[in-house]
């Protein structure tokens, strides 16, 4: 089980119905009204913000500034607890992804979202990397593929990268990523 997941899990067992519909009006600037008004839990909460990139396993400031906000201080040192105790090395460290990852970002350009497609990454996530970085095409490219590595977990392999550049008529990049 994922640490992260079981922590908001965890955190949104704990808040109140009051506690939520705090926390839903203190994210007013973050989320639409209309996406607010559906959540229903802090699961579906913390949903939308890792989908926005609001928090993230390595980014809990927002989670502990509302936490902070709704004076619960024991959900929130468990926030800090896993800040310190987590060990982060796995997703942030380079690894066999970083270089693949850095060859596609610098040489694919605007068939990002082909490529992604063919990775069998879902519409809403590309339409949502879009929105986050409107003007940024490599930005956009290095949240998505970021995406899929998150999606994928271990499952992320540099073969299916190699073999969806292909399958976009892609050869030179995918040439590149075998280098």
């Amino acid at each position: 089980v994922n640490p992260f997941l079981s922590l908001l899990n965890s955190i949104s067992s704990g808040l109140s119905d009051a506690e939520l519909s705090e926390m839903k009006f203190l994210c007013r600037d973050k989320i639409g009204k209309r996406k607010l008004d559906a959540v229903q839990s802090g699961r579906e909460l913390f949903s939308i913000l890792m989908e926005q990139q609001l928090i993230a396993h390595d980014n809990l400031a927002l989670l502990r500034k509302l936490l902070q906000d709704i004076r619960r201080d024991d959900l929130q040192s468990r926030v800090v607890q896993f800040e310190e105790e987590e060990p982060h090395a796995p997703d942030n460290q380079p690894d066999g992804h970083e270089k693949p990852v850095e060859v596609i970002c610098d040489n694919v350009g605007r068939e990002w979202k082909k490529l992604m497609r063919e990775l069998r990454m879902a519409e809403v996530k590309l339409d949502r990397i879009v929105a986050a970085h409107p003007d940024n095409l490599y930005e956009q490219l290095v949240q998505a593929l970021r995406e899929w590595q998150l999606w994928k977990g271990k499952d992320a392999k540099v073969a299916d990268l190699i073999k969806a550049l292909q399958s976009c008529k892609l050869k030179l990049v995918a040439d590149l990523v075998e280098e």
